[in-house]
């Protein structure tokens, strides 16, 4: 089985354009806001771009078959939070979490990430019932539908649920109890999230580490059972520094940046626990998205093309036997012993790297925010450029 690799695109002009443009990067799938994000209400979806969303999902093999939730993953709104003390606050979080959970059944989008929120005013305890209470209600009211909704876990700042492994874990539990529908709530991990919350991930052995850590809490609601999307993005800051800021893969404290370390981006991304995560068997077959700045580089390359090219590299053998990507030298890839990697580069890493240089010329809008621009209207036949969207 394939690595299945995507990004966090735009979908301003017609929700469409994300599937071209993923298309167009090479990637296996997507990850889409259904909406714009600054905003708690939202138009319905147009039923002709909803019909054109389908018909190129079904082209590209990305919908749901026989029950799988398919390859295309949603994040919900920043708005929510369903650990609010504040009952106006949590009853729009609720109603605006029951939207996105429509949207998502509506288009056929498997997977829904969101933050678990925020307690504060209160207490964590308090805090991870009333998001169990959430879920008993939106449970309900969306009896029989299929779209599973993944905690993702968040850098731990403040009062923000989700940080330790142990506290996503519990809270699934709960909700599980609460609703006793399992299979509709998962995980999402986010790399970037992880480091920065105390868990080091610079190392191969230390990811590994981490990922055995949540497979022994499978009893309270963990496990890598559960876990139905990553988030693959290099950290800005250091390992428990709380901080949420995402780069490029090999340019953050994860894989060994700016510039993957003294021995270069390859062997920094090949030691670190970015190779863990592509490698792990449990991971093949689910979604892993990028949410790294969406620009170009000094060369006019799209980073989306690198980033992915950097992960692609890294794959084992197995792995990599089922994936034909060629590896662009845009950045620094020596191989120089200064910094010993815990294994010697794989063979595609070798022959990657062996692969001449190709210039790939992109939009080059270098806007490293996400837009929130996300208006949905159908398009007769969109040009997949558009790239303002970035978390």
């Amino acid at each position: 089985m394939a690595p299945m690799f995507g990004s966090h695109l735009s979908i301003a002009g017609s929700m469409v354009n994300a599937l071209h443009e993923a298309e167009t990067l090479g990637f296996d799938t997507v990850q889409v806001f259904t909406k714009n994000q600054q905003q708690w209400a939202a138009k319905p979806l147009d039923p002709g771009m909803v019909k054109e969303w389908s018909f190129e999902l079904a082209r590209l093999g990305w919908n749901g078959q026989r029950g799988t939730p398919g390859r295309t993953v949603s994040h919900a709104s920043y708005l929510i939070n369903l650990a609010s003390c504040n009952d106006e606050l949590w009853r729009k979080s609720v109603d605006l979490m029951r939207d996105e959970i429509e949207r998502c059944e509506t288009l056929g989008i498997g997977l829904l990430v969101h933050h678990p929120g925020s307690y504060v005013g209160w207490d964590l305890e308090r805090g991870l019932a009333r998001i169990a209470d959430a879920y008993a209600e939106l449970f309900k009211s969306t009896a029989g539908y299929t779209t599973v909704s993944c905690l993702e876990d968040t850098a731990g700042a403040g009062s923000t649920i989700g940080g330790s492994l142990e506290e996503l874990s519990s809270l699934r539990g709960m909700i599980v109890e609460r609703t006793a529908q399992p299979d509709r709530i998962g995980f999402c991990l986010d790399t970037c999230h992880l480091h920065a919350f105390g868990y080091d991930l610079s190392t191969r052995a230390g990811a590994k580490a981490t990922l055995e850590r949540f497979v022994e809490l499978e009893k309270s609601g963990g496990g890598l059972a559960h876990v139905r999307a990553i988030h693959l993005n290099d950290s800005k800051g250091a390992t428990g520094s709380k901080l949420d800021r995402h780069t490029h893969i090999g340019e953050g404290t994860i894989g060994g940046g700016p510039g993957g370390g003294p021995g270069g981006v390859a062997q920094g991304v090949a030691c670190s626990g970015f190779a863990e995560f592509v490698n792990r068997p449990e991971f093949l077959g689910i979604p892993k998205i990028l949410e790294t700045p969406k620009e170009t580089n000094s060369d006019g390359t799209n980073w989306d093309t690198i980033n992915l090219r950097t992960l692609k590299a890294v794959l084992d053998d197995s792995e990599a036997s089922a994936v034909d990507t060629p590896f662009v030298q845009t950045r620094s890839l020596s191989l120089s012993p200064t910094k010993a990697p815990t294994k010697a580069p794989t063979k595609p890493l070798a022959k990657a790297l062996a692969k001449p240089t190709k210039s790939l010329k992109t939009n080059t809008n270098t806007n490293t925010k996400l837009s929130m621009k996300t208006s949905i209207k159908t398009s007769p036949k969109p040009r997949p450029s558009t790239r303002k969207n970035e978390r």
